[in-house]
This record gives C-alpha cells, structure tokens and sequence, in this order.
C-alpha cells in the first residue's frame, strides 16, 4: 500500500531541471503575484508557491508553471521522492507529475500547512476550517479535529508516528499516528502559531506574538529566540548546516545555529513587507525567500551580511491615497493585485484587463477562466462594470473565482470606469 501510494507520489522531472547550486545571489522573477511559500526537494528542485494561482519549478532562474489552484496557492511539501504537493486558497490539494496535477481532495477552508510523512506514504494538510486532513493513496482521508481552532501549520516526527499541529488559538498538539489518533498538548502560546518545525532532537515554532522557541519533544523549553519583531510567519531548518531559518513580519531572516542556539546572523531581506517564504537548499548553503514581490530571492547563507535587501514589497496597492486620482486610486485598492492593465501575456491571478470594454466575459485566449464565467452571456462595458462592483461578483457572477470585491460609492464607480477606459485601450 505504501509503495503504491510513494509511486502515485512521484514527480517526472524533466531533464535538466535540477537548478545549478551555485554561490551566486539570484533572482527568480516571473509570478505574477506575491510569494506565499518556497519548497526545495532533497533532489534540489525549486517549487514556489504564489498569489497568481501557480506553482513554479525553476530551472536556476527559468520558471516552469504548474496550473491548476482556482485561487492563490499557500502551501508546497515535497517528499523524499521529489514529489511535489500544493494547497491553497481554494481549499483544495493537487499532487504533481510533471506539469499534470491530481486532484487529492479538498478541505472546507483556506490550507495553510503541508506535510509528508518521512517515508512519503501519507500527506497531511492544516486547513483554517478546523481540522487536519490524513492522506494516503487508496484509502479514505482522515479528518482530525481535537485540536482548537483552525490549523496553520503540521510536521511529522522523524519516525512518521506522531503529528504535530499548530493552532490559531495559540496550541501546539501532538497527535498518535495509530488508530485512535489519541492528541497530547504540548504547548498552549496564547498567541496563534503560525510554523513548525520537528528533528529527531526538538521542536521549534514561530507565533503571531513573534514568539520562536524551541522545546523538546515533551514540552520542555530548550531556546527562546524571540525577538521584538512579529509576526513569525516562515521557517525552514538545514539537517546539513544544522542551522533554522525564521522569516517575520518585519522583513528580516534570523538564521539560527542550531547547536548553540545562538543567532549567526540576522539578515534584513526586505525594504518593505513581510517575509513569506524561506526554504534552504538541500546542502544548507543557499536559502531562498519571498514576500510581497512578483519574485524569490536566492542567496547564499554565509555572505547575507554583505547584501541590501532583495524583496522591495513595491505595490501599486501600498501607494499613497493622496498621489493618485481617485479612478487610479480604486484600481489600485480594488483590481491590481490581480489584473494588469497592459497587453497579455500576464501572469497575475486575473485576466489583464486590456481591452475589456467590448470584451465577451471569459473569452481572453490562454487565461483559464472558470466554466461559470465562460457559460455567462456578459459584454463588459460601462454598464456592466459598474453593476459587477454595484452588487459584488458574488452576486453579479455567482460561483466565479472573482473574490468579493464592491465599491459602494456611485462616483467611485464611475472614476474606475473613467480609468479603466483609458488605461486599457490600445490607442493610449
């Protein structure tokens, strides 16, 4: 059973695709959105995980795009194998091989965490909704749920027979992996942990308090890394160099020795914005990280004190209110995140915007819209637009991929239109 499921797991990867592990700062940039988590197999492959709806797998800095999440993707996992695994924002999880994804299930919320077991057997997800999902090939998922709160965050131990878990309310359990799935509490932060890491030897978890400590595998406390920056929202550890990664929300990498447990460095890799991602590469060397750039970062762990920051976390939606027009202004807060406004091919979670006007709904060529919205009989224009964020796309095009997005106000409309009319025409 076992095997079979490892063999289902396993991802084709096409030659050449292993990236040259070079001593080199890089820049992998193609996403159209920001990135929401890295993964780097023991192979070296490099996955990243983005607010465009994509996972790519990077040759050195070449992308190739695996597409498939009907929203941003949150979460990546890779087993022993190479096989990669990704969840996201449409509660659903995909397994990949090659560029062809399976579908393995769903949950009912956002999944915020991915884990495989050591042997590659199960995978098991962290979903918002509550509970965590058990995945194997040919049986049916188990949902655990004794746990408060929603999950952010799983990792098996080294022997694959207990979970552990991180909760929103601040809980950090441990689940038996035989049948009853007995849960023991390890933790309880007061603050929601965000990450997890588990080795043979403790557990480290980062929080929204900005609380990194490390414990043993029954509680005790061994490190408290803290530091007056929060939230924690990325980790990675190095069996190689022995050193842990912590990203936050202030932009900065703490790379930590694991056998002292003191702070080796302390690495500001962003201008503006929080640090998403981290992963390091499989010989420790390299660590790779992303936020709210349209980009990773690639840098090796030893020279980070000689860099500026990478991540500028420029967007059109952080801009100041009081430097643009109103109709610029509510294209930016409303529609930039996902739509261009320039000619295609865009890889932003949204069709481009360019030209729109005159445009049947859902018939851009090379965008995978959803069957809704290509079934619907919509010509947008004036009329249309405004009804569309008059009543809400929930309302207006029920079941689309279009998140709930209304702009209440009658002359904030019309300013949009006004924008979108001359920014997406060809003859500007």
């Amino acid at each position: 059973m076992a095997r079979r499921f490892i063999l289902s797991f396993t991802v084709s990867l096409w030659a050449g695709a292993m990236p040259a592990q070079t001593e080199e700062f890089a820049t992998l940039k193609g996403h159209g959105g920001p990135i929401m988590d890295i993964a780097v197999t023991d192979q070296g492959q490099v996955a990243t995980a983005s607010f465009d709806n994509s996972v790519g797998l990077w040759t050195d800095v070449t992308p190739s795009w695996l597409e498939a999440h009907d929203a941003a993707v949150t979460a990546l996992a890779s087993a022993p194998d190479g096989t990669i695994a990704s969840a996201g924002d449409d509660y659903a999880l995909y397994r990949w091989t090659g560029n062809q994804a399976e579908k393995i299930g769903s949950h009912k919320g956002k999944i915020n965490g991915l884990a495989f077991s050591p042997d590659g057997a199960r995978l098991a997800s962290a979903s918002w909704d509550g509970t965590v999902g058990i995945w194997g090939a040919d049986v049916p998922p188990i949902f655990l749920s004794s746990h408060q709160g929603g999950a952010n965050d799983v990792a098996f131990s080294a022997d694959g027979l207990t979970l552990y878990v991180a909760s929103m309310t601040g809980q950090l359990v441990a689940y038996d992996m035989s049948a009853p799935f007995e849960m023991r509490l390890l933790v309880s932060h007061g603050f929601g942990i965000n990450r997890l890491i588990t080795t043979p030897d403790w557990i480290a978890y980062g929080a929204v308090d900005g609380g990194t400590r490390v414990i043993t595998h029954e509680g005790q406390t061994i490190a408290d890394l803290t530091l007056e920056r929060r939230p924690i929202l990325s980790m990675d550890y190095s069996a190689s160099s022995r050193q842990m990664a912590v990203g936050d929300g202030h932009g900065f990498i703490m790379v930590v020795d694991t056998d002292t447990w003191s702070i080796a460095r302390d690495f500001r890799a962003t201008r503006k914005g929080p640090v998403w991602a981290l992963a390091f590469s499989p010989d420790g060397a390299m660590i790779y990280a992303g936020g709210l750039d349209d980009a990773a970062y690639r840098w090796p762990v030893t020279l980070l004190s000689e860099f500026d920051p990478a991540i500028t976390g420029e967007r059109a939606f952080l801009r100041a209110a009081d430097t643009m027009p109103n109709g610029e202004r509510q294209y930016t807060r409303k529609c930039a995140i996902c739509h261009a406004i320039t000619p295609p091919p865009s890889r932003k979670a949204g069709p481009t915007l360019f030209g729109v006007f005159g445009r049947k709904a859902g018939t851009l060529p090379e965008y995978r819209y959803s069957s809704t919205l290509q079934d619907l009989d919509i010509i947008w224009s004036e009329e249309t637009i405004d009804q569309l964020f008059d009543l809400g796309p929930d309302h207006y095009i029920p079941d689309s991929k279009m998140p709930q997005q209304r702009i209440t106000g009658q002359q904030d409309r019309a300013d949009l239109i006004d924008f979108l009319k001359h920014a997406t025409s060809s003859e500007n």
